[in-house]
């Protein structure tokens, strides 16, 4: 077993003139690292000829995303993991600092806040989701290694050398869940749609290719991770919320690709 880390969630606590002190958490900075990285790899990718995005307009783009996934990511989260705790304090939609935020829900709303943007610059839906989908890893990794130092969201119990006992739990040695998630949601997602986007493809094929691997990599980390108390096993004692969610992701990711490269073999132009 390995000691679990004491880390405080607060990183540095800053006065105010107010009498009080403003909390700098690390799952915040987390949110922030993430979106930083996602700034500068819009701008790298923005460069490229093929772009349909032009580095003046990255600003806005992060904007609209970052928006649109915290939004989503935490209505998601209250309306599908924790609504008994919203009916009892609907306050609690807004404590984001508090952490508990839906990915599928954060996806949603990205994929809400691109379709504005797209609106907003004249461009296809397609292209700016495509454009989008390699910024994302980092920022999903960054979100685990924040939830591994909350010490939320662990894994199941385990007697492999590497578990730990995480604050709060029933103290049983646990899989480290969240470090499973970030190595491949975030380093190893964001390998596969970098090398896939570093030469022209078939217009939705990114998009196909992050929702694939991001499910695929969801559903077997599932396997691993404790479900949220309220709501258990769905079915057959091992299907998860989170499983149930991701299964039309690796569906329609596959089947996105397919009809991409499909469209493509007919004449339709290829894009980045």
């Amino acid at each position: 077993m390995i000691q679990y880390p004491q880390i405080d969630p607060i990183l540095v606590a800053i006065p105010t003139p107010f009498g009080f002190d403003f909390p700098i958490r690390w799952y915040g900075l987390m949110y922030l690292i993430g979106f930083s990285a996602a700034y500068f790899l819009a701008m790298s990718r923005a460069k490229k000829p093929t772009s349909p995005v032009m580095p003046e307009q990255v600003t806005d783009l992060v904007f609209y995303g970052a928006l649109g996934a915290v939004l989503g990511g935490r209505i998601g989260y209250m309306f599908v993991y924790n609504f008994d705790g919203l009916l009892a304090d609907p306050t609690d939609l807004f404590r984001v600092w508090e952490g508990g935020m839906s990915f599928h829900g954060g996806l949603l709303g990205v994929g809400v806040g691109g379709y504005l943007y797209a609106r907003s610059i004249g461009r296809g839906l397609w292209e700016i989701w495509d454009f989008c989908a390699p910024l994302a890893p980092i920022g999903l990794g960054c979100g685990r290694i924040g939830n591994f130092i909350g010490a939320e969201l662990y894994g199941r119990a385990t007697d492999l050398p590497w578990a730990m006992v995480f604050p709060n739990s029933d103290g049983q040695p646990r899989h480290p869940s969240q470090l499973y998630q970030c190595f491949l949601e975030g380093f190893v997602l964001f390998c596969i749609l970098w090398w896939y986007t570093s030469k022209p493809r078939p217009e939705k094929s990114t998009v196909g290719v992050f929702l694939f691997f991001y499910g695929s990599f969801r559903f077997l980390v599932e396997f691993a991770r404790q479900p949220d108390a309220h709501l258990g096993f769905l079915a057959w004692n091992w299907v998860t919320m989170g499983q149930l969610l991701s299964l039309p992701m690796i569906l329609g990711g596959a089947a996105l690709f397919v009809y991409a490269h499909k469209t493509a073999s007919s004449g339709v132009p290829k894009h980045r």
